[in-house]
């Protein structure tokens, strides 16, 4: 059981612990081999390479002196948050920014993941807290006292059972995750061809003026198979292709927003789709938030999605809470996009949910449908925020986002569109369910095995020992 594990300081159980107490490293603003790490990269376990600073390899070689990174290395957030926890991958060129601590594990006493998953339990992030000091703008972990943390140690046996368990529900996670942004990614780059730089018209212009086949060449563009590919396609696949390509113009006209396929419309947003916002119930009125019955969000929903998909909610409202919502609760299927601080996380509901005032939704049933309209968002994005004004922070209000234009391809293009990419977005959605049920899994078992409630096999434990 766990209260026999003995308890130990991290200090003494660490081959490496260092703090990086170095200032601003300078930035290159072109990419290079080296990249640091920030306290923004450490977020749920995980450390998010994504948006590294990228610097030069004098800079790397100094603020490396005192020590490397390692794969498996344990990073620790001192400040600006406290207690966010990673683990540094197989990759070169890393390096710590500020506030960071940097801890290897001793591979005789000590397993690397089991250093996470302790770092992650209740247990030590309740240390974490009480090891907070003031500072003079914000609260920090002294450096002194992040060699202080305790933690139970069972056998290096059970270390590494319990780092397997919970790995490979993080691991199945992480294949989720990537796996969601091929198929994210995927369905854009449809998006980009036909509607961004409308490829298929293009080609059938390029076939007209060459003396060739424009379907042909349509169908080419739409699947990136060449003739000989084409000619070995089952029959219905070819026949399904071909009629797709013939749903698109061989011709553009100029429009408002430049040469579009000849056919189409240009609309506005509000025109499109109906557009709502939403409300906060006064948070001091119990009545608005007991019972707990309908989900209810904001932006901060959304802060740490990854995939634009939305489960579930913090917060729930009650019938009375609803009431002083004017927009209600908006159906599954309705697009919402942040409409500030900051503006711009996107996700397309799979429950009904009410909504506060830092979104803009767009109901489906519209001219425009939300998978639509939510690439449509993604490729616009830039232009959304330049619709953006306030003295305090940045928004923009539905009145400032219901002119702007859209292209309409009309509902024929629009269905077979949705044909194409729904069965991508649909496959998205269940790895990003897949995954929450997984991490919920993960989150439950976490502090039982950390704690010992929760045994591993003993006799395993005696004859690894």
């Amino acid at each position: 059981m766990g209260t026999d594990w003995p308890i130990v300081r991290v200090k003494d159980v660490c081959s490496l612990i260092v703090d990086c107490v170095n200032k601003t490293a300078p930035v290159s603003f072109h990419p290079t081999k080296f990249r640091m790490i920030r306290t923004t990269n450490v977020r749920n376990g995980k450390i998010d390479l994504s948006d590294c600073k990228y610097v030069d390899e004098e800079t790397y070689k100094k603020w490396t002196r005192r020590a490397r990174l390692e794969a498996g290395d344990v990073i620790l957030t001192r400040e600006a948050p406290i207690g966010e926890v990673g683990q540094i991958p197989e990759q070169d060129g890393l390096f710590l920014g500020q506030r960071l601590m940097q801890y290897r594990a001793d591979p005789e006493k000590l397993d690397g993941r089991f250093l996470l998953y302790s770092f992650l339990s209740p247990q030590l992030q309740h240390q974490f807290g009480s090891h907070e000091g003031s500072g003079s703008v914000v609260s920090h972990i002294r450096v002194g006292d992040c060699f202080k943390f305790e933690m139970r140690l069972p056998s290096l046996a059970v270390q590494k059972r319990i780092g397997e368990i919970l790995g490979s529900l993080d691991d199945k996670i992480d294949l989720n995750r990537r796996i969601n942004q091929t198929l994210e990614a995927m369905a854009q780059a449809v998006f980009k061809s036909w509607f961004v730089d409308f490829d298929p018209v293009k080609a059938k212009i390029a076939a007209i003026e060459q003396d060739q086949d424009p379907l042909r060449a349509a169908m080419r563009a739409i699947s990136g198979k060449t003739d000989a590919e084409l000619d070995q396609m089952p029959r219905d696949q070819y026949n399904q292709l071909a009629a797709t390509a013939a749903l698109f113009p061989d011709a553009v006209e100029e429009l408002e927003l430049g040469e579009i396929p000849k056919g189409w419309e240009i609309s506005t947003i509000g025109e499109m789709v109906e557009i709502a916002g939403g409300a906060t119930p006064d948070t001091k009125n119990e009545s608005y938030w007991n019972p707990p019955e309908y989900f209810w969000t904001s932006p901060k929903d959304l802060s740490g999605a990854q995939s634009p998909v939305f489960l579930t909610t913090e917060r729930k409202i009650s019938t009375a809470g609803l009431s002083r919502i004017g927009s209600g609760l908006l159906p599954k299927g309705t697009l919402l996009m942040s409409s500030r601080a900051p503006i711009g996380y996107l996700a397309i509901t799979q429950i009904p949910v009410a909504i506060n005032q830092g979104y803009i939704a767009m109901l489906p049933g519209g001219k425009l449908p939300p998978l639509y309209l939510l690439m449509w968002c993604q490729q616009n994005m830039e232009e959304i925020k330049g619709q953006a004004n306030g003295s305090t922070f940045m928004e923009i209000s539905k009145k400032a986002f219901r002119p702007m234009l859209v292209i309409n391809p009309g509902s024929v293009v629009l269905d077979r569109f949705i044909e194409t990419v729904a069965p991508l977005f649909g496959k998205l959605a269940e790895g990003v369910k897949e995954s929450s049920q997984l991490a919920k899994l993960r989150d439950t078992l976490l502090p039982k095995l950390l704690s010992g409630e929760l045994s591993i096999n003993p006799m395993q434990e005696a004859n690894d020992d």
